[in-house]
């Protein structure tokens, strides 16, 4: 399976060891426990010494299929799952980190693990550094200075900013510290930071590996020893996924590269559209030619991804007209599904933010996510040109 390309290893990693009564597709296993008649087996079982499940907060075998597949799409040699993204994100870092330990990260992280960098990790006498995203000198000067853990986030959410994750993993690795790189935006169609030297990639895989928006989960997949330790803090703790989650993010995981390939697509056209518009004040995406990390992404990404922001003339009332004109875009808290999600950050992914808090991390009021669907390019287009057109008055007023 290693050696097949992607859109096979999507469709059949993980999944064969899974199967049962002849059928060709992963089962919903809904039981919560694992019976067994013979006592030593069963021991052996409960100590890992022997493959199987007994308790469905451990493991379970739809869950498992799920885990496996991350598992070979990112090429990693373990992978663990969670209830969410953020459960992955928080489970990883309580795992690793201790009174007493650093940690540096970016200033640019989504909403949620910024709120773990400033408020919680701190009240845990984690000391905290965050640096500006792509001032990698500073990063670099940070790490050397000694730090237990190196978190990333790349692109970032959702200012779509790129740092350099090999460049970073060097640094990391150089002082002992584990590298952790958040690739939800990438996934693993557009970037392997595991490839570039990281330790451990982590997935919302709520967001473009399930991909139609009706199923949480997370996943952490890396280095066997720091995925077992974090699979144990989670066992214990219970941000365990829901098979049902883990068959619906299964099945969309078969069409992971169709749907990125054709999202990385839109989103270029739609960067490009944007900066047509006189409304628009600027515009972040990746694979931008005058985006400000181009380059790098073009080293370290196969594909820009599905992800961009805008920001317009007006700032949030403008916000407050122009969305409500598309026709082709759930304004909804969400990323990566097959529908174009649009919303402000404000609302979307630092709604735990100030306002304040989030100017200080380059986040305007003004600025809109727009989460790439599958749509035909021309509606999408179409659509944006009638929205402005349609509040071209007021913002004029």
């Amino acid at each position: 399976m290693e050696k097949a390309k992607f859109s096979t290893k999507s469709i059949w990693a993980g999944e064969k060891e899974q199967l049962a009564f002849g059928a060709t597709q992963v089962p919903v296993v809904h039981s919560v426990s694992f019976g067994y008649d013979d006592m030593d087996e069963w021991y052996e079982v409960a100590i890992g010494n022997k493959p199987g499940h007994i308790y469905g907060r451990n493991t379970n075998p739809t869950v498992q299929a799920f885990e496996e597949k991350i598992r070979i799409l990112e090429n990693a040699d373990a992978s663990t799952s969670f209830s969410t993204g953020m459960a992955a994100i928080s489970n990883t870092l309580s795992t690793l980190l201790f009174p007493g330990d650093r940690v540096v990260s970016i200033k640019d992280t989504y909403g949620g693990t910024n709120k773990i960098f400033t408020e919680f990790l701190p009240r845990q006498q984690v000391e905290v550094i965050l640096c500006d995203t792509g001032d990698h000198e500073a990063i670099e000067r940070e790490v050397a200075r000694g730090c237990k853990v190196l978190y990333l986030e790349s692109p970032t959410n959702p200012t779509v900013k790129i740092t350099d994750i090999k460049r970073m993993a060097a640094a990391g690795k150089a002082v002992g510290a584990t590298v952790i790189v958040d690739n939800t935006f990438a996934t693993p169609v557009n970037q392997n930071p595991l490839e570039l030297g990281a330790d451990l990639v982590i997935h919302s895989a709520t967001k473009y590996l399930g991909g139609h928006a009706d199923a949480l989960g997370g996943a952490v997949c890396g280095d066997r020893a720091l995925v077992e330790a974090i699979y144990h803090y989670r066992e214990i703790n219970g941000a365990t996924m829901d098979p049902m989650a883990a068959y619906l993010i299964l099945r969309g995981m078969k069409t992971l590269k169709l749907r990125v390939d054709q999202q990385n697509k839109n989103a270029a056209s739609i960067a490009e559209y944007l900066k047509t518009f006189d409304m628009v004040e600027a515009v972040f995406y990746p694979g931008l030619e005058d985006h400000p990390h181009h380059d790098i992404a073009k080293e370290q990404m196969t594909g820009f991804g599905g992800m961009l922001s805008f920001a317009v003339r007006g700032g949030v009332d403008t916000v407050r007209q122009l969305l409500p004109k598309l026709k082709y875009a759930n304004r909804a808290a969400n990323l990566g599904s097959v529908e174009t999600v649009v919303g402000p950050s404000r609302t979307t992914s630092h709604v735990e933010c100030t306002p304040a808090e989030r100017l200080a991390m380059g986040i305007p009021e003004g600025l809109i996510r727009y989460s790439a669907g599958i749509e035909d390019i021309d509606d999408l287009k179409q659509d944006l040109a009638q929205a402005f057109k349609a509040i071209e008055a007021y913002v004029k007023s």
